[in-house]
């Protein structure tokens, strides 16, 4: 009987390191197609980040030729941007914020009227 318990345990020893080893077949295959995603999601994303410099480029010699100064709409996006994650953040604040806030919002629209009349 010694010799059938221990063929029987060699079969399931056996059996195990065949499945373990299918295992890592399938896994090792997953690997590789998570290397294929990645390469390919990078060299989307490179070629997005270039269209979007050349739109900048087109954008920036098209806002020269207007006479509209980037830095300073750019400066003012962000500043309103982050008054408005400021707002989020305060909560039940926010609605008194928002009134006072309101005056600033005026003069901007009074910049962008000026940039517009250049």
């Amino acid at each position: 009987m010694g010799f059938g318990d221990t063929a029987k345990r060699i079969q399931q020893l056996a059996d195990k390191a065949e499945r373990t080893y299918q295992k890592m077949n399938e896994l090792l295959e997953e690997v590789k197609e998570t290397q294929e995603t990645v390469t390919d999601t990078a060299d989307r994303v490179q070629a997005l980040e270039n269209e979007m410099a050349e739109q900048r480029a087109v954008m920036d010699a098209v806002a020269e030729e207007v006479g509209v100064d980037l830095d300073s709409v750019s400066t003012e996006a962000h500043i309103t941007e982050a008054e408005g994650e400021a707002d989020e953040s305060d909560g039940d604040e926010s609605d008194d914020d928002a009134d006072e806030t309101a005056p600033e919002d005026d003069g901007s629209a009074s910049a962008d009227d000026a940039t517009s009349e250049s």
